[in-house]
C-alpha cells in the first residue's frame, strides 16, 4: 500500500549527473519518490566543475554544501559537515524524515541534526568502503572503518541494504536494525532492441564473434585482472572474440598500454551506453566489493549472457544455467570456466540470454521506490514497542 505523501530529506555525497551506482540508484529513487506525491529535499556537496547557480535538480529543494576531492577517486566528492544550515533548513521546513545514503562528513553532521531535532533519521549501505582500503595499500584500516561504520548506523533507527547476504553481514557485525531495500532496472532504457550493428562492425567481428563486455570503473576494486585472465582464456579458443571495456578510471592507461588490441569505450551514459550493453553478448562482473552492483541487472535487462560471483545482485537475481552463470566467491577458476562455457555454447548462452531479459522485467523500480517509502516513513519494531515514531537507538 502506498505511503501518504511526506516531506523526505536524503542526504548524499554523490548525485546525477555524476556516474555510479548510489548516484544512479538515488536518481531512480528520487523520480520514484516524486511520482509517488511526495516532496523532496536533497542535499549533497556541489560537483566538480558545477556552476554557481547548480545543476537541473530532480527535485524541488536542493541544498549544495561545500565539498573536497574523494582520494582514489578525485572525479568525486565528499561534503564537508554542514550542521548549521542544516539545523536551519530542517527548523524553517521540518521533513519528515530523513535518509542519509553516505557516511562522510556531510552524512555525519546530518545524522547529529536529525537526532537533535527529533526527526526519524535512516541510513543506507551503498558501498563496502572498509573493503576498499585493501586495494589503495590501507589495508590496516579496515577494522578501524567498519567501527565507524558501525557506531554511524547504530545511530540511526534503520540502515538499508540492497541484498540478504548484505543484511546478514551487518548483523553479524553488530548493527541492530537491518532492513532489506532492493534495486530495481529500467527495461526500457536497457533493452535488448537497441542492438546495433553499426557499433559492431567496427570490433571487427566476423559471423559469429563474440563480444565480451566490461562495464564499470576501471579501478583496483573491480578485480579486472580476473576479467583480463577470462577473456585471455576464451580468446585463445574464440579467435574473433573481442574485449569491450565501457568505462574510466586510474587503471585505464595501464590496461590500454598492456592490451592495445581490447577496446576502450570510455564513459558511456544515456541510450549510448544501452547501445553498448546490447551490442555485447557476454557480460563479465569479476568484481566481489560491490553490495549490489547495478550494472548486473542493466545488463540482465539488456539480454546479456552474464558471469559474476555468487555475491550482490547476482546471488539475488542469477540462476545460474537458467538467466546466468555465476559461481562461488573467490573461485577465480570457476569464473574463468563460467565465461568459456557461454563461449564454447551458444544453445546456452542463448537460453540465459532469454532468461537474464525476463527475470529483468519483474524488477520494476516503482515497486522498489514503495518499499523504501514504507521503510523510511515506518518506524521499525523497537521503536513501535516503545510506543513512539521518533525512537531512535542510541550508541
Amino acid at each position: 500500500m502506498a505511503q501518504s505523501p511526506a516531506r523526505i530529506a536524503i542526504v548524499t555525497e554523490t548525485f546525477a549527473p555524476e556516474v555510479n551506482g548510489v548516484a544512479n540508484t538515488l536518481k531512480h529513487l528520487c523520480m520514484g519518490l516524486m511520482a509517488a506525491g511526495h516532496t523532496l529535499d536533497l542535499v549533497r556537496p556541489r560537483q566538480q566543475g558545477e556552476p554557481a547557480e547548480g545543476h537541473p535538480s530532480l527535485t524541488s529543494h536542493c541544498l549544495v554544501t561545500r565539498g573536497l576531492p574523494l582520494p582514489g577517486y578525485p572525479d568525486l566528492r565528499f561534503g564537508l559537515p554542514a550542521s548549521r544550515q542544516l539545523r536551519a533548513r530542517w527548523q524553517s521546513r521540518r521533513p519528515d524524515a530523513v535518509y542519509i545514503a553516505t557516511q562522510g562528513p556531510l552524512g555525519w553532521s546530518a545524522l547529529k541534526v536529525a537526532r537533535a531535532l527529533k526527526i526519524p533519521v535512516t541510513t543506507g549501505f551503498h558501498t563496502n568502503f572498509q573493503q576498499y582500503s585493501r586495494f589503495y595499500r590501507a589495508g590496516f584500516l579496515e577494522s578501524l572503518i567498519r567501527r565507524y561504520l558501525v557506531n554511524f548506523h547504530n545511530r540511526s533507527q534503520r540502515t538499508l541494504v540492497p541484498t540478504r547476504s548484505m543484511q546478514q553481514t551487518l548483523k553479524d557485525w553488530g548493527i541492530r536494525q537491518v532492513g532489506l531495500w532492493s534495486r530495481g532496472v529500467d527495461c526500457q532504457q536497457f533493452s535488448p532492441w537497441h542492438r546495433s550493428d553499426d557499433l559492431r562492425r567496427p570490433w571487427r567481428l566476423q559471423e559469429g564473434g563474440l563480444a565480451v563486455i566490461y562495464v564499470g570503473r576501471l579501478a583496483a576494486e573491480k578485480n579486472l585482472s580476473l576479467a583480463v585472465a577470462s577473456f585471455e582464456r576464451l580468446q585463445a579458443i574464440h579467435r574473433n572474440a573481442r574485449f569491450i571495456l565501457v568505462g574510466d578510471g586510474p587503471l585505464r592507461q595501464g590496461l590500454q598500454a598492456r592490451h592495445p588490441d581490447y577496446l576502450f569505450a570510455g564513459m558511456q551514459t544515456g541510450s549510448a551506453l544501452a547501445t553498448y550493453y546490447a551490442s555485447g553478448d557476454i557480460f563479465l562482473f569479476p568484481s566481489q566489493s560491490d553490495t549490489f552492483g547495478n550494472v548486473v541487472t542493466e545488463a540482465m535487462a539488456s539480454g546479456l549472457g552474464v558471469v559474476a560471483f555468487d555475491d550482490a545482485a547476482a546471488r539475488e537475481h542469477i540462476h545460474s544455467g537458467s538467466n546466468g552463470l555465476k559461481v562461488p566467491l573467490h573461485d577465480s577458476e570457476g569464473f574463468i570456466h563460467a565465461a568459456m562455457r557461454l563461449a564454447d555454447q551458444p544453445s546456452l548462452l542463448q537460453r540465459v540470454r532469454q532468461g537474464a531479459r525476463q527475470t529483468a522485467l519483474t524488477l520494476d523500480w516503482q515497486d522498489v521506490t514503495d518499499s523504501f517509502a514504507r521503510q523510511l516513513l515506518t518506524p521499525p519494531p523497537e521503536a513501535r514497542r516503545h510506543g513512539t515514531k521518533q525512537s531512535i537507538p542510541l550508541v
